[in-house]
């Protein structure tokens, strides 16, 4: 299901974020941040409101958004699974979970399932170092993730 928002009311819902972080030192992630939680994705109407309110080029706040992964240019899933695809990771065998999560969700990274349900993300590092692979899900950590768990996780995500 697609939500679909009036451009004037992206632009006016992102002025107010504006006016509300503009203050803070160095307000552009912190005000991204809360356009995507606002929206669910960095709305490309949003970037030139936010460019003038902040007095920078457009190609400067486009460039943040596509420069780091947790930014989307497009609505998730209902549910946001995420795969650390770093090197602690991979040679904990996160390549091979990683071949197994896409064959069970039948989408491949930064796509979401045809029924809206879960969105697949690559991220580059969870912190979970020492329990690795890891993986996240709705902003929960997981440590450990064998293909047993990486099922039960996918069908979690499902419901």
């Amino acid at each position: 299901m697609t939500i679909h928002i009036a451009e004037g009311d992206i632009a006016a819902r992102t002025r107010a974020i504006v006016a509300d972080l503009r203050f803070l030192e160095g307000p552009l992630l912190p005000i991204l941040h809360e356009v995507q939680q606002e929206f669910g994705y960095v709305p490309q109407e949003a970037m030139p409101v936010i460019a003038e309110e902040l007095n920078l080029s457009r190609a400067e706040v486009h460039g943040v958004v596509t420069f780091y992964h947790d930014y989307r240019d497009h609505p998730a899933g209902r549910h946001l699974l995420k795969l650390c695809r770093a090197e602690a990771c991979q040679s904990m065998g996160g390549d091979a979970l990683a071949e197994r999560v896409k064959a069970l969700l039948g989408i491949d990274f930064h796509q979401t399932t045809p029924d809206g349900g879960v969105t697949l993300e690559p991220v580059y590092c969870l912190g979970l170092c020492a329990c690795a692979p890891a993986a996240m899900l709705d902003g929960e950590v997981h440590g450990r993730v064998d293909e047993q768990r990486a099922a039960e996780l996918v069908a979690e995500a499902r419901r």
